[in-house]
């Protein structure tokens, strides 16, 4: 079969994209697909992983058996993918890439969101800490095993990048870490594939970042106005969303209050593409770049928020944090969440024969850090439903999450 003439479904890319016929390669040397771009092979290889799968059931915000509708780490991650490849398309970037970020790009986190990862991070705090961005790492670049010839998925040099940096750099120009130290796993592969820590990431990656923001703030708004935690009434005091409902219930005055929350979500996902889009044209009109390199070195980000609405989402967050993430039952579950992954680790860390075969095997010897390196591995590849269980298995008394 001849491959001369294969689709590869793309316009010409701006001069400033990542081209993946130019990619700096992968750490282990392998043949490329005759069919695929290094990018869209990248993007398979994340979807085909067992960390995606298990995606489907980690919280984004709520615990998944509150019910069927709620977003889980999975379904945000196709939301976050699917506006990343929109940008990438509006710009002229290789949309594989900025799909194959947004893909990866919550593969670190634990069982029960941000309070698993607080909790696993305070038992980690002599050992390095804990943190979900260096965990995506890891298991891209070593505790995936499916491949015959490597650990980890070898994804591209650029896929990786933009996973380690799409929030932007991590540390100055004498490798010091921006604000707070560099996490461990993060400085101990960059040792032996330099990331470039300091400069910016593609134009992709920050398609990815800002992407995350606009499909959380949307769907974080959904998910309240369904648990009822937040109210339609309660969102006129909020610039953006206040805007948005009273247009709608001008337009539509007798529109149900269902089909209002969807109406202000898909509003609120096209004004904040748009903006981003018209900000990041003006800001490659003033840069003016011709390289990846140019954007590299750009010594900011690219693609983000105008300034206006970037306040009128800080604003948007402050009222999700007051009105939900922070609110009453929500606080209660997660202090049972905690309990749940704090209760494991010190299990585990007590007794490596409470862990299943696969991760205790040849590990007897290994010091304090490493074996608790290794549970903290062990407990972040969690689902939510697999941690309840092992706790019911290890303990008497297992929270209930309610």
């Amino acid at each position: 079969m001849s491959m001369q003439g294969i689709g590869f479904g793309y316009r010409e890319r701006a001069p400033y994209a990542c081209d993946p016929n130019a990619s700096r390669g992968r750490l282990v040397p392998e043949s490329e697909s005759p069919t695929r771009t290094v990018f869209q092979r990248d993007r398979d290889r994340i979807i085909h992983s067992t960390a995606f799968r298990r995606l489907k059931h980690k919280t984004q915000v709520f615990i998944a058996h509150e019910g069927d509708h709620y977003r889980t780490r999975l379904t945000h991650t196709i939301e976050v993918a699917q506006i990343a490849r929109a940008l990438a398309r509006s710009m002229r970037l290789d949309e594989d890439l900025a799909e194959a970020i947004a893909l990866v790009h919550d593969f670190g986190h634990t069982p029960f969101g941000h309070t698993g990862e607080d909790a696993l991070n305070e038992k980690m705090r002599e050992f390095g800490g804990f943190d979900h961005n260096a965990q995506s790492l890891r298991i891209v670049t070593n505790l995936e095993r499916r491949y015959a010839e490597f650990d980890g998925l070898n994804l591209t040099w650029e896929t990786l990048e933009g996973l380690v940096k799409h929030n932007g750099p991590l540390t100055d120009d004498a490798g010091k870490g921006l604000g707070h130290p560099v996490p461990a796993p993060i400085l101990e592969y960059n040792a032996h594939h330099d990331l470039e820590l300091a400069r910016f990431a593609s134009l992709e990656a920050q398609c990815a970042a800002i992407a995350d923001d606009i499909a959380y703030n949307a769907h974080d708004i959904d998910d309240g106005l369904r648990s009822g935690l937040l109210s339609l009434d309660a969102l006129e005091d909020v610039a953006i969303t206040g805007d948005i409902l009273r247009a709608v219930r001008q337009k539509y005055p007798a529109l149900d209050d269902v089909r209002t929350s969807h109406e202000i979500v898909r509003r609120q996902i096209t004004i904040m593409v748009e903006d981003v889009i018209r900000a990041a044209q003006a800001n490659l009109e003033m840069l003016k770049p011709q390289t990846v390199g140019d954007i590299h070195g750009a010594g900011r980000t690219i693609v983000g928020f105008s300034a206006p609405l970037r306040e009128e989402e800080k604003m948007l967050k402050a009222f999700l944090y007051k009105n939900l993430y922070f609110h009453a039952s929500v606080v209660r579950v997660r202090k049972s969440a905690d309990r749940i992954v704090r209760e494991l680790f010190d299990a585990y860390l007590a007794d490596e024969q409470c862990m299943p075969e696969g991760w205790r095997d040849g590990r007897k010897q290994a010091d304090l850090a490493a074996r608790a390196r290794l549970v903290a591995d062990f407990l972040a590849g969690m689902t939510d439903t697999y941690a309840v269980r092992e706790h019911r298995r290890l303990f008497d008394d297992t929270p209930d999450l309610a």
